[in-house]
């Protein structure tokens, strides 16, 4: 407890730091207080919740702005789509390519291909959510709440978006996952107590038990979200000048866990196609109704094992796009270094390809555990609300941002030699894959 007590200490004692802190509350502060206003036109108490399917897993992201039919309504999700398919792009289309190899000035210009792609983005999906709002909740004319509301929700979005990049800039940590970390804590609270009031004085025991389970869960996610191979990289001699210098050895981290969260986020989204296109049928056909059924239900066994392996598949595919052993070979070899026992090139390129595909298998294993646990969580007597942090996007996002920010004000105190936050030193940077947001 002391040491808690100096490191906080430590902490504001430095001013940058302690300025950056200061900067990130109050960004948040903006943020939350505009997931409350509603959009003009629209009776808050009129309003229908609707937390079923992507629905429901948007509101958990947005930190109930969704359901609010807020000006933040859509949050930064239309930018984190945006980002997902400018990523895509760069892998499969040679303009964007060479772009990305640019360097500053290609990603400044992939950034702005971003920002203009989330207007549009925006824009169409702001369509969408006005058709969620129940005509009984609006007391305006349909037409023009339609066309102002898609202006509103398009700055909204933007505006979430400048406050991102804001906190990144001026604050501490990544903004943008940031901002999708507040959000899906927000609604921690209010789930504790549901769970409470649900259980009795003879629950006490089994909600003490559930506070032990969720606290080993949330281990099991650090051990999967900091997991990696070191491969070792061996450089060979370079002189400069009269001065020889000998060969340095280090490392290729390759994360268990390369593709993070986005292979739930995928799946997730493919999982409500089912009793989507069941439901054209579900009037004339048993099958169909039956079928559309169990897969709107997300405690049955149907469909957690669909959307296991759905995710099994998502990691693999997006573990392929995002690490490129061909180019890490390359990298190799211009640079001087080489794998000992493994020859250079072809040979460098399988060797790394094969160690990937080994370590992705467990990782993707481990995902899908982890993504079907809130199901579990519900089928054992927890509430909707409180078993949504018993894995699943929500889980491995607040992991992701709470040890990325760590790291960052490990930095800080290592740097101004104050005492880390960790006796084992410096945390490892994982928030590069959390929700595209980076």
């Amino acid at each position: 407890m002391k040491k808690l007590i100096t490191t906080f200490k430590n902490i504001f004692a430095i001013e940058d730091l302690r300025i950056r802190i200061l900067n990130t509350l109050g960004f948040i502060a903006i943020f939350r207080l505009g997931s409350y206003v509603v959009l003009p036109g629209v009776d808050p108490n009129r309003l229908q919740s609707n937390s079923q399917g992507i629905f429901g897993l948007l509101d958990t992201l947005l930190g109930g702005a969704f359901s609010n039919a807020s000006i933040f309504a859509l949050g930064i999700m239309p930018y984190i789509s945006a980002s997902i398919v400018l990523q895509l792009l760069t892998i499969a289309v040679p303009y964007f390519q060479k772009m990305q190899k640019e360097g500053e000035s290609g990603r400044k210009k992939i950034n702005q291909y971003t920002r203009i792609l989330t207007i549009a983005i925006t824009a169409a999906q702001s369509f969408g959510f006005i058709q969620t709002i129940n005509a009984e909740a609006i007391y305006v004319d349909p037409f023009w709440f339609s066309i102002s509301s898609v202006f509103i929700l398009t700055a909204g979005t933007m505006f979430c978006m400048w406050i991102g990049e804001k906190i990144t800039d001026k604050g501490i940590g990544n903004g943008i996952s940031m901002l999708i970390m507040i959000g899906i804590v927000s609604r921690l609270p209010g789930a504790i107590i549901s769970e409470v009031l649900s259980k009795n004085l003879n629950g006490s025991i089994l909600l003490i038990i559930e506070f032990i389970v969720l606290y080993f869960i949330v281990m099991g996610v650090v051990m999967l979200t900091q997991a990696v191979r070191r491969i070792p990289v061996q450089y060979a001699k370079q002189v400069g000048g009269n001065t020889q210098y000998s060969g340095q050895r280090q490392f290729i981290p390759l994360k268990v866990n390369a593709a993070g969260v986005m292979p739930i986020i995928f799946a997730q989204s493919l999982m409500f196609l089912p009793s989507l296109i069941a439901s054209i049928w579900r009037d004339t056909s048993e099958l169909a109704a039956t079928i559309g059924n169990t897969f709107s239900d997300y405690t049955s066994w149907q469909y957690n094992l669909l959307f296991g392996i759905l995710i099994l598949v998502f990691t693999y595919f997006y573990t392929a796009i995002s690490v490129n052993p061909d180019q890490i070979s390359n990298d190799l070899k211009r640079s001087g270094g080489f794998i000992p026992s493994v020859k250079p090139g072809l040979a460098t390129s399988e060797f790394i390809g094969q160690v990937l595909d080994r370590i992705t298998l467990p990782g993707a294993i481990f995902l899908a555990i982890i993504a079907i646990l809130p199901s579990i969580a519900m089928l054992c007597g927890i509430t909707r609300e409180f078993s949504s942090f018993f894995g699943g996007t929500s889980l491995i996002i607040m992991v992701g941002v709470v040890l990325d920010t760590l790291n960052q004000v490990e930095s800080y105190l290592l740097m101004k030699h104050y005492d880390g936050m960790m006796k084992s030193g410096k945390l490892k940077g994982t928030s590069q894959n959390i929700a595209m947001a980076s």
